[in-house]
């Protein structure tokens, strides 16, 4: 059976870096991944264009992001925060750029770039790699994993850096073995769920503009008719319901909400215009189109694609004139600019989510380390710890900061 100073299981972003960082400090490392190749995951985010960091190189504001866990990653942004990550991608020969609302994303480059530096980096460090290789077992011994069963044979090591992901995007080989094996080396895992992800809406229409884009638009979510939780940015509406930005960072609150009663959103498209001067500007728009017929008049206020809809919702017969439009119909079209309600259904499942909530519980994780308070020689790493960021490029920022904080400490353990 072969040693190792250091074996990481998992050849994501945040064990790619663990196993870089440690044989940069001498360590002799073994990384072993499922798929064929590493760094699946990094290769679909971003749409593809991969959202490296964000802007935020405060750590005190940038863990402000990740609730009520984000103060633990403090130790590990201070090791290696958003600046050295930026360093790090500009050496591998990835220049990076901040775009519209602080996020991060390779000068001229996409995601495949980030994948290919990342896992030069960890070659070129010394690492070997072993992909299409499965992790089976830990055989775990007076609180110490003494070997790794794995497809490929048993292989031992004096530590160990478990970083195989959540549950998100499962065909990229993120099927939550890194829990089980928590579990049973006593670990608590918090219940993984399915974050930022699109919402399902019972709203049929919504199929007819799939893909549309709102730019702008401010979403608000309500409880029961009290307004729990507000969102500005940009969002679109797809098939079974509504995605996009605002909508994945709300939606683990709104899968929270939705346990306690009716969840609806409130959609306002003008949410630069306050309701009483657009009242006035649908007016003026009216009396400007006097004679024409109502279904000719929203050209300047709505996109071509949506007009239909409004027309049904709205319940204004098209060909009325526009001089005939009562004030009670005004208003209706009003509320439908600035309070368009949709009927939320459910949150989408772990296919269709960015990342996870929950994993390891962080009480039994130094996170000054990522050291395991349980198992002696057991780091953890990335996604599958008990953490979890808005859109923009936090989450792959905790997975290369814990990742680096991981390898280091695995190395002069």
């Amino acid at each position: 059976m072969k040693n190792y100073d250091v074996i990481v299981v998992g050849g994501g972003p945040a064990g790619l870096f663990a196993a870089g960082f440690a044989a940069r400090k001498g360590a002799k490392v073994l990384l072993l991944e499922k798929n064929p190749h590493c760094g699946a995951k990094i290769l679909i985010t971003g749409k593809g264009r991969c959202n490296v960091t964000h802007s935020e190189d405060d750590p005190r504001k940038f863990v402000e992001h990740f609730g009520r866990n984000g103060k633990a990653l403090l130790t590990a942004l201070y090791a290696f925060g958003v600046k050295d990550v930026v360093s790090f991608f500009e050496e591998q020969g990835v220049p990076l750029k901040i775009e519209r609302g602080g996020r991060i994303f390779p000068d001229k480059g996409e995601a495949k770039d980030v994948q290919k530096a990342v896992i030069a980096f960890a070659r070129d460090a010394g690492v070997e790699m072993r992909t299409s290789c499965t992790v089976k077992k830990l055989l775990v011994e007076d609180d110490i994993i003494k070997a790794l069963e794995t497809t490929a044979g048993a292989f031992s090591a004096d530590n160990i850096i478990v970083a195989t992901g959540g549950l998100s995007y499962p065909e990229t080989g993120c099927t939550g073995d890194g829990y089980a094996w928590a579990k049973a080396c006593g670990h608590r895992v918090v219940k993984p769920e399915a974050a930022l992800v699109p919402v399902k809406l019972n709203d049929a229409w919504t199929a007819e503009v799939s893909n549309f884009n709102l730019k702008n638009v401010r979403i608000s979510l309500c409880v029961d008719g009290k307004k729990v939780d507000e969102r500005f940015g940009e969002a679109f509406f797809t098939r079974a319901g509504i995605g996009g930005p605002i909508i994945l960072d709300m939606s683990s609150r709104i899968r929270d909400e939705l346990k306690k009663g009716e969840v609806k959103l409130l959609l306002d498209l003008k949410p630069a215009v306050a309701t009483e001067l657009f009242d006035k500007r649908l007016q003026r728009e009216l009396a400007e189109q006097s004679n024409q017929e109502f279904g000719t008049s929203l050209g300047g206020l709505l996109p071509r694609d949506m007009i239909p809809v409004f027309l049904r919702l709205v319940g204004i017969d098209p060909k009325k004139k526009c001089h005939s439009v009562t004030k009670v119909e005004r208003q209706r079209l009003l509320k439908l600019f600035k309070e368009l309600e949709l009927s939320v259904s459910s949150c989408a499942g772990f296919r269709k989510a960015i990342i996870t909530s929950g994993g390891v519980s962080l009480k039994d994780i130094d996170m000054r380390s990522m050291r395991s308070k349980r198992v002696k020689n057991l780091f953890f790493a990335g996604e599958m710890i008990d953490l979890d960021g808005p859109t923009g490029g936090f989450n792959l920022q905790e997975c290369w900061s814990t990742g680096y904080l991981a390898g280091i400490s695995a190395a002069e353990a």
